[in-house]
């Protein structure tokens, strides 16, 4: 399974273990059509309970590498590479710090577009 698919299953529950970005006209990614019948999910509501249960602080607002550790999923930079792949990133992958910034604004925007509410300050990406 994708690292893409993991994060989303972890949201969405196990029917979104198979999600796959899809490619966009504009470049980006279109949704994975891995919303829940039914309605949309508190991103903000699921990743604050994921953080409460760890035993370190977790920003996942603003960090990708904190959104994997929250939700139990590899966070290393060989699996956010691999992330970087499954959303097509058009950039240089060794250029961690751009990378992955990129990664959690494209999340947030995947995420959004698959029935994901997101908190106001996070949907502006």
């Amino acid at each position: 399974m994708s690292i893409f698919g993991k994060i989303m299953g972890a949201i969405f529950g196990t029917h979104a273990e198979a999600a796959t970005p899809a490619p966009e006209a504009g470049g980006g990614v279109a949704p994975s059509a891995a919303a829940p019948a039914g309605g949309s999910v508190d991103v903000a509501a699921i990743l604050d309970k994921a953080v409460a249960a760890k035993k370190e602080k977790l920003e996942w607002r603003t960090s990708i590498v904190d959104l994997m550790k929250a939700l139990n999923v590899d966070s290393s930079l060989s699996a956010r590479k691999e992330l970087a792949k499954d959303l097509k990133y058009p950039g240089d992958t060794n250029d961690s710090a751009a990378m992955n910034i990129w990664l959690h604004k494209q999340m947030m925007a995947q995420l959004a577009a698959n029935g994901g509410k997101l908190p106001p300050d996070l949907g502006k990406h």
